[in-house]
């Protein structure tokens, strides 16, 4: 994809949305149930739209969140619902619209005070809190919701679900309520009980609480914030508008720590930010290009730190560096983590997606740990994370959790707050930063060279997907190396992966699906050289797009 002129640069009047526009047609628009895009549709992190395209409308909030609730009731979970949202101006009105049908349907809701913003790990890591010792077929177990199209466009909203494990629902949850909410849909709404928003203010149902602070005190029982504070470590924070921007002021006067917000604006435009790549506005962490007014300031402090907005992802900033790519700060932590929490079990497993480095094998490897290799999708960690048998779960698009100094459990969703802070951590203990680190790695275990392609697919091929192996593959070399392994579940835990993977003794490509546009990804790694990745890409493409034609 060619890069976008303004690319980096800071939106203008033109890039910006009508927020009038878009919030009345939340309300007025009623979507099609007879057009799929117009649909519930739970991906990976929950339903997504736009109320511009009938696909994120009050009608979707109300069907989803009976759903939601009639999942409750016969899974026979009763206890407090955690409701929180991000700082998409779809997010307010959906929580209103959440609220009126989990107040008619006497749920018992917990919000932020003053109904201000919650970030998803602090929903995970409340649950988490409020589940500790009860067994799963207890009554009173909390769960959650959560308002957030994470880094999408300023035109997006989104929703997703998290069970009282705290981390994201499995997809047998995920379907169940997307097919209870589309026959609400189809129906006409019939069977949704609802309240006017201002009644279910008044019902006694919903309780505002400090959120806030016992998960910024509990932050010491996950990152050694003493050692950060002690090495007086600067620490700039540009929070890109985000649902944890009134954390980061909590978190300094707790624990003493040097953190300075370089950008305290919060607009439901976003029209502080710079463009993306491909010229919209996106709040991606991982990108150079959305991240270009932190890196600004990139040499005024230790370390730099940027979230999205439901802060469940993380953009690491290294003086004279920059921004550090997704995979290569996962691979810093891992090897930080393995070596500086002595109480952790040498038995637990280190998760990584099956699209993420292959650096973190080979350090894995090296610390004589256990890897546990996942399909994509930050799910398949929870278990591991709630029973305290993975010490660490992450994934390449810059999402990741890890236990407590203890081995116990902090959270079971990704959490871009504890990311950020163990940066400082890395070098308040070992005076190296985590590029630093990154470059000490490489030397050890060889240079990676990673990317990923999208493509365009049709409908039809892109059900083929699910058919790919290795006789379809047809192919016994790969970029000039002998195939070791041509892989359709995963190695950790036999899942399967929606698409392929070939692993040579030097590189490897995956090739998926995406579940919510009309393209298929294709990733690829290379420890010999820029161009056997290059080769790597075009030959995978080539056999990709071969196979799906048989």
């Amino acid at each position: 994809m060619a890069i976008h002129d303004r690319a980096g640069k800071v939106a203008e009047q033109q890039d910006l949305i009508s927020i009038p526009k878009l919030m009345s047609l939340y309300y007025r628009l009623v979507p099609n149930v007879e057009n799929a895009a117009e649909q519930v549709s739970f991906g990976t992190s929950g339903h997504r739209g736009s109320a511009l395209l009938s696909s994120f409308n009050q009608n979707h909030i109300w069907a989803i969140t009976q759903a939601t609730v009639d999942y409750r009731q016969q899974a026979g979970i009763n206890g407090e619902l955690f409701l929180g949202m991000d700082t998409h101006a779809l997010s307010q009105a959906a929580y209103i619209s959440a609220l009126e049908v989990l107040v008619a349907n006497d749920v018992k809701v917990v919000v932020q005070q003053d109904e201000s913003f919650t970030p998803t790990p602090v929903v995970s890591h409340a649950i988490v809190s409020v589940n500790k010792g009860k067994a799963k077929d207890t009554d009173g177990l909390a769960d959650g919701l959560i308002i957030t199209p994470s880094h999408n466009p300023p035109q997006d909203g989104g929703i997703k679900y998290n069970p009282p494990h705290g981390g994201p629902a499995e997809g047998q949850v995920t379907s169940w309520i997307q097919d209870r909410a589309n026959q609400y849909l189809k129906n006409r709404l019939e069977g949704i009980k609802k309240l006017n928003y201002g009644v279910a203010k008044t019902a006694g149902l919903v309780k505002e609480r400090d959120l806030i602070t016992p998960y910024v005190k509990d932050l010491a029982n996950v990152v050694d914030v003493k050692a950060i504070a002690k090495a007086g470590i600067k620490i700039g924070v540009d929070p890109l508008g985000g649902s944890g921007i009134y954390y980061w002021d909590v978190i300094a006067k707790e624990f003493g720590i040097n953190i300075t917000l370089v950008n305290d604006k919060v607009d439901p435009t976003f029209g502080f930010m710079p463009l993306d790549k491909d010229g919209k506005i996106r709040m991606d962490c991982s990108s150079p290009y959305a991240m270009a007014g932190l890196l600004k300031h990139q040499d005024e402090f230790d370390v730099c730190l940027g979230n999205d907005p439901d802060y469940d992802r993380h953009g690491i900033v290294c003086p004279h560096y920059g921004l550090m790519n997704p995979n290569h700060y996962l691979a810093v932590a891992i090897d930080y983590l393995l070596t500086h929490r002595p109480q952790w079990s040498s038995e637990l497993k280190i998760g990584k997606t099956l699209v993420s480095s292959a650096l973190i094998d080979r350090i894995v490897a090296g610390h004589q740990r256990n890897l546990c290799e996942v399909p994509v999708g930050f799910k398949w960690f929870v278990d591991g994370l709630a029973n305290g048998s993975f010490a660490f779960g992450g994934e390449e698009s810059a999402g990741a959790a890890f236990l407590r100094f203890d081995g116990t459990t902090w959270c079971t969703d990704k959490d871009g707050i504890i990311l950020g802070l163990l940066a400082a951590e890395i070098l308040a203990v070992t005076g190296k930063t985590p590029a630093e680190r990154y470059q000490e790695l490489i030397k050890e275990y060889g240079t990676s060279y990673y990317s990923r392609v999208d493509s365009p697919i049709s409908p039809k091929q892109k059900a083929k997907f699910g058919d790919l192996n290795a006789d379809t593959l047809g192919a016994s070399e790969l970029a000039g190396e002998a195939i070791e392994s041509v892989l359709t579940h995963a190695p950790g835990n036999g899942a399967a992966i929606g698409g392929i993977k070939v692993n040579t003794a030097n590189g490897w490509f995956a090739a998926r699906p995406s579940g919510t546009e009309a393209l298929y990804k294709v990733y690829a790694e290379s420890f010999i050289s820029e161009q056997h990745l290059a080769s790597l890409l075009n030959e995978a493409q080539a056999l990709i797009k071969q196979a799906l034609k048989g």
